[in-house]
């Protein structure tokens, strides 16, 4: 069996350079690839395309990267909570494609899986699908939307091991399992990283041929994007 695992976030990243395409799993600030993007931020590689459900918060997640300028374009579904990301995009700094959530999880997955593409009928008869190709199939109208092309896919798993197998837990799930393996590299970063045959095969989300590096992340902030609590009596 092929080890995957490398020692430490350095080496989990080496072959990243400027103007690559990256995609980051994670919903929100759940299950986003902490230590990765601290790295990518510490390396100041720039003019990055990155493919992600939303672009984190001003000073978190992919909000740091947005704050050193390293991104050039953001392919997303939502980003209303980045105030930088906000004016980046208003002021024409930053390209910004913005797709249905459901499309992008299947461009994915349609990376994953191989595929060149898919068709879709989200976004029909709207600015989407300005200049796609369009197909009806039994009485509908699909969208033709290209699989996605990434030089690195940076997700995060609760447990894993070294053969690149991962566990994800709650809702940390999120888009982190279609990425993987969507593109030339996948790293993953687990909160555990445990010896081979230890996990229950029953419980193993991805299997480890989706996963090319993997490591034992370090310490994990764990924000809470928005919390809301209950006013006391």
């Amino acid at each position: 069996m092929i080890n995957k695992k490398v020692d430490n976030v350095d080496e989990a990243l080496h072959g990243v350079s400027n103007n690559m395409t990256f995609m980051f799993g994670g919903f929100g600030l759940s299950g986003i690839a902490e230590n990765s993007i601290a790295k990518l931020v510490e390396l100041g590689v720039n003019g990055l395309t990155c493919i992600s459900n939303n672009a984190g918060v001003d000073d978190f997640g992919l909000g740091l990267l947005l704050h050193q300028k390293q991104i050039k374009k953001m392919i997303s579904s939502y980003v209303g909570e980045n105030d930088e990301f906000e004016r980046q995009m208003l002021s024409g700094e930053l390209d910004v494609e913005l797709i249905p959530q459901g499309t992008l999880a299947e461009r994915c997955r349609a990376a994953q899986a191989g595929f060149p593409a898919i068709y879709t009928p989200a976004g029909f008869g709207t600015e989407v699908a300005e200049g796609k190709e369009t197909r009806e199939f039994n009485g509908k109208m699909y969208v033709l939307e290209y699989a996605f092309k990434a030089d690195f896919a940076f997700v995060k798993a609760w447990k894993g091991d070294a053969a690149g197998n991962l566990i994800f837990k709650g809702t940390a799930r999120n888009f982190n399992p279609n990425m993987c393996g969507a593109a030339t590299i996948t790293v993953a970063e687990v909160e555990e990283l445990v010896p081979v045959g230890t996990l229950d095969p029953n419980q193993i989300h991805i299997p480890g041929i989706f996963v090319q590096r993997i490591f034992q992340g370090a310490k994990y902030e764990k924000r809470i994007e928005q919390r809301t609590v209950r006013q006391r009596n």
